[in-house]
């Protein structure tokens, strides 16, 4: 269990596959228990290659961010050899170059045996009414 709070969001991996890594986000408000909890994708996490894996485990630094590809989402600050890693909505592991996507719930969407993230829109969503324009990430 994380006892020190040097974050305002968490992401927990805790399936680690072969194609991506499904993980748990919360955000926390005053340090007490998750006020938002969701579900994350990312790439499998291998050696940190560009637009291949996950990031490295680490604590970052996040802003919000508006492109004309994503429409608001957040970005991901100095991750190591990388850049441009942004939270944004995805549905698949094949629309994420190294991201991370955030959804309501896990399930395989398209038959094809690979795990998938639903109501990734209107998660993002949620996401971007709670959290300030600049918050701490911390990924275990």
């Amino acid at each position: 269990m994380i006892q020190k709070f040097d974050f305002d969001v968490l992401i927990q991996r805790k399936d680690k596959g072969l194609v991506q890594t499904i993980g748990e986000l919360s955000v926390y408000q005053d340090r007490a228990k998750p006020i938002f909890n969701c579900y994350t994708m990312e790439l499998e996490e291998d050696c940190n290659a560009v637009r291949d894996d996950a990031i490295p485990v680490g604590t970052y630094r996040v802003v919000k961010r508006w492109s004309k590809k994503y429409g608001w989402h957040f970005h991901i600050i100095d991750v190591p050899n990388r850049t441009l890693i942004l939270i944004h909505n995805a549905n698949y592991s094949y629309q994420l170059l190294g991201c991370i996507g955030v959804g309501e719930k896990v399930a395989d969407i398209n038959g094809d045996g690979l795990k998938d993230i639903t109501n990734s829109r209107n998660t993002m969503k949620k996401l971007l009414e709670i959290l300030p324009d600049s918050f701490i990430l911390k990924i275990v």
